[in-house]
């Protein structure tokens, strides 16, 4: 509610303005703001979180709050455990409750919760980096493919692609699997350590693997949250479009958190 004249407003979310705006409501419950981004993220993970990473908080030039789902391992999400499912549930609803505008997750692998989540919160819930099949494949020739790198080929089943609106899309979806990469592998098993630089050099030797088994390839899709630290090094390589969560996350603040341009005319 805003009054001419009196600068009264009801702002539950949204840019603040000091000079235009001095009597604001809060709703009760809400103890943290000036984010709009929550982001559920497992447990009992064990390994470096780089810059760059869903983890990282340094990784973004806007505050999110994440909320680790207990119990929720890496063996569980990643075959889509359905005990898992009132877990989810319940953490995406305390972030509502604290304030959060919208929902991401820092696995691709959440995509097996992102209907029942959806349903189950009143506010945008975006799970997976795989939602973005849809749009970037209405970018590419109907001709052109693209190339999922993923932690885990074994969890990209119709199951997930379903979730996130893609399964239309599968015969176009070129999978390149990391899991058993000797240095990758540090991530899945949880080992504490790994050679960042030779994970670089795993990741894009099995990128140049499958760009030269596919040349239909037009744009990269990373599944996995720990794959953003080098989509750098992905896009120099394969000089194509790069789309992993931070693409989808920075997409859904600017839809929370839109501001009034100013400028000359």
């Amino acid at each position: 509610m805003i009054e001419s004249g009196q600068h009264r407003i009801d702002l539950t979310a949204g840019y603040f303005d000091p000079s235009k705006q001095t009597e604001i409501n809060m709703p009760k419950g809400k103890y943290v703001s000036g984010y709009a981004v929550g982001i559920l993220f497992l447990d009992e993970c064990w390994y470096p979180i780089l810059p760059g990473n869903v983890a990282n908080l340094t990784t973004y030039n806007f505050p999110v709050v994440l909320k680790v789902v207990d119990n929720c391992t890496q063996e569980r999400i990643h075959r889509g455990d359905p005990t898992l499912e009132q877990d989810i549930i319940r953490a995406a609803q305390e972030l509502e409750r604290y304030g959060a505008k919208a929902i991401c997750a820092a696995c691709g692998f959440f995509g097996n919760y992102q209907k029942a989540v959806a349903e189950a919160v009143n506010i945008p819930v975006f799970l997976s980096s795989v939602i973005q099949l849809p749009w970037i494949s209405s970018g590419l020739k109907s001709s052109q493919k693209i190339l999922m790198l993923t932690a885990d080929a074994n969890g990209i089943t119709d199951h997930v692609l379903d979730n996130c609106q893609a399964l239309a899309l599968k015969d176009r979806i070129v999978i390149k699997d990391l899991y058993h990469l000797p240095e990758f592998s540090a991530i899945v098993q949880s080992r504490g350590y790994f050679d960042n630089e030779q994970v670089k050099v795993e990741v894009l030797g099995a990128l140049a693997e499958a760009l030269e088994a596919d040349p239909a390839i037009g744009a990269i899709l990373l599944e996995c949250s720990d794959l953003p630290p080098y989509a750098y090094a992905i896009q120099q390589y394969s000089q194509l479009p790069v789309y992993d969560f931070i693409s989808m996350i920075n997409w859904v603040h600017q839809s929370q958190s839109q501001k009034p341009y100013v400028g000359f005319i």
